[in-house]
C-alpha cells in the first residue's frame, strides 16, 4: 500500500512530466492552486465550486492555467491533450475534464481514499 508521502512524491514527479509535455506541445502554463486549506475547500463548497474533501488539501491536486500564443485558454476542451497525457501516467490519475456534471478541465489529481 502506497503511503501518502509516496503518493505525493509520485504526484510531484508526474506534474513535472505534465509541464514538460505541455511545453513540448507549444503551450505555456502556470500552476495554480497546488495546496488548499480546509477553510478554502469549505468556502468552495459554500459557493458550489468544490468539494470539502478536496485533494488539493492533501497535495494531490493542481489546477493549471494554459496559454497558447499568449492567450489564456479557459475551456476544458483546451486541456484535453494534457488531460489524456495525465491519465496515461497512472490508473489513479484523474483529469477534471472527465468530471460530471461539471467539468473542471484545468484540474489534475491522483485519486486518494475514494476521492477523485
Amino acid at each position: 500500500m502506497e503511503t501518502l508521502r509516496e503518493k505525493r512524491c509520485r504526484f510531484s514527479r508526474n506534474v513535472t512530466l505534465l509541464g514538460q509535455y505541455i511545453s513540448l506541445q507549444g503551450y505555456e502554463y502556470a500552476y495554480d492552486q497546488f495546496k488548499r486549506t480546509q477553510a478554502e475547500a469549505d468556502a468552495n463548497v459554500a459557493n458550489a465550486t468544490g468539494i470539502s474533501r478536496s485533494l488539493h488539501i492533501l497535495g494531490l491536486a493542481v489546477d493549471i492555467n494554459l496559454y497558447k500564443d499568449g492567450v489564456y485558454l479557459e475551456s476544458s476542451e483546451s486541456h484535453r491533450f494534457s488531460g489524456e497525457f495525465w491519465k496515461s501516467l497512472g490508473a489513479d490519475h484523474r483529469w477534471g475534464g472527465d468530471f460530471r456534471p461539471k467539468q473542471d478541465g484545468n484540474h489534475y489529481s491522483i485519486e486518494h481514499d475514494g476521492v477523485k
